[in-house]
């Protein structure tokens, strides 16, 4: 680096220096995922950023390509290990769509509460590792304590703590066991009541509030040029939700209110993901109360021992916790899908950081980086 004084005024000087490349990440390879962003800096001030992915590329979609139509929902799921269940989902329902199969009714219903459960152990996760990234430490144990009790019901019906497996083409696994609704409805009642210490610890603090408002503002028009879908998006008033504007699963039969903000920062996106949990909740309860009303009856339809989806192809996409996930799936008639291409959120939301961290500070990176609600795997997949 080069150094050079320049007199400016009487007795005033300025140093002049060159940029310099500032590589954050890669992790350590042992993690999930690895996620590099290669700054140019100014100083202090991020010039330009480039994000560099695929250090752990999974090859899912090629695999999908040599796996039976139950195999490929172990691979779905894993992608974003933290929406196991909204993975699998889309995967079934693209196949359902190719074979023009009916669900029975109590599928549909109990497959849209896991979601909504799913969804809420998402948020939590963000709710409580984002204030940890900013050096607030006690908001974690309490999203953990409150994802444990959502996790146990979860844990209980599937049996997979966080791979649950529990969807099939034709509906699921298995039934509910005997009192899980129960059970259910008293850990969602639960987390419910818990949510204003979080609320307390965050939103009204000060310094919260400083690192957030105003920092990785991301305006509309670069949100459609992008992609970028779920709650970073609504963040920035694109009010558009496919559980209320392209229903699937029991979405259509339920009130669906759909969080937004208009001021695109920090801030908008916790609090949309904040709000995002309690709208989960809601929708948990209202499908607990039509599931207890439903009679006794089948949970999934019957399958022949080879399954073969028709040729054609379709595009089936979810509302998944991070955004909107797509499946392409291209069939010739046979066993294994030709081709099945996934569209993942985390994709969308990591490239535009390209756009929002030139102009901030490097202290501000850590802030907009953990506000984008990404999982690395859900990008290398």
């Amino acid at each position: 680096m080069t150094e050079r004084m320049v007199g400016i005024g009487a007795g005033a000087k300025e140093l002049a220096t060159e940029d310099m490349i500032l590589n954050i990440g890669p992790q350590h390879p042992s993690t999930h995922g690895v996620l590099r962003l290669r700054l140019m800096l100014d100083g202090e001030r991020i010039g330009s950023a480039e994000p560099i992915i695929g250090y752990m590329h999974r090859g899912a979609e090629k695999l999908f390509e040599v796996r039976d139509y139950r195999q490929i929902i172990m691979l779905a799921n894993r992608h974003d290990w933290l929406s196991a269940f909204a993975n699998e989902l889309g995967v079934v329902l693209a196949a359902e769509r190719m074979l023009g199969m009916e669900v029975p009714v109590r599928a549909v219903w109990a497959r849209t509460l896991l979601a909504e459960l799913n969804r809420a152990l998402n948020h939590l996760m963000f709710l409580g590792s984002y204030p940890l990234e900013l050096g607030a430490i006690t908001p974690m144990f309490y999203a953990f304590r409150e994802r444990e009790l959502i996790q146990a019901v979860l844990e209980e019906i599937s049996g997979g703590r966080m791979h649950y497996m529990f969807n099939r083409v034709g509906g699921l696994k298995e039934d509910l066991p005997a009192g899980w609704l129960g059970r259910a409805g008293q850990a969602v009642a639960q987390v419910r009541s818990r949510l204003p210490d979080i609320e307390g610890l965050l939103l009204g603090n000060d310094i919260f509030l400083a690192r957030t408002r105003g920092v990785g503002v991301l305006d509309r028009q670069t949100i459609m040029q992008y992609g970028v879908s779920g709650p970073i998006a609504r963040a920035s008033g694109v009010d558009f939700d496919l559980r209320r504007d392209e229903p699937y699963l029991a979405y259509g039969e339920l009130p669906v209110k759909v969080a937004t903000r208009t001021a695109g920062d920090c801030h908008a996106r916790f609090e949309v993901l904040f709000e995002q949990l309690k709208v989960s909740l809601d929708l948990a309860d209202a499908c607990l109360a039509r599931l207890a009303e439903l009679p006794p009856g089948p949970i999934n339809q019957r399958l022949p021992k080879v399954l073969k989806v028709p040729e054609g192809h379709t595009y089936a996409w979810t509302e998944s916790p991070l955004g909107i996930n797509g499946y392409y799936l291209v069939s010739r008639g046979e066993k294994t899908p030709w081709r099945l291409k996934l569209r993942s959120a985390s994709y969308s939301n990591v490239q535009v950081l390209r756009e929002i961290l030139p102009g901030h500070l490097v202290a501000d990176m850590v802030a907009i980086l953990g506000s984008m609600f990404f999982v690395v795997g859900d990008i290398d997949r």
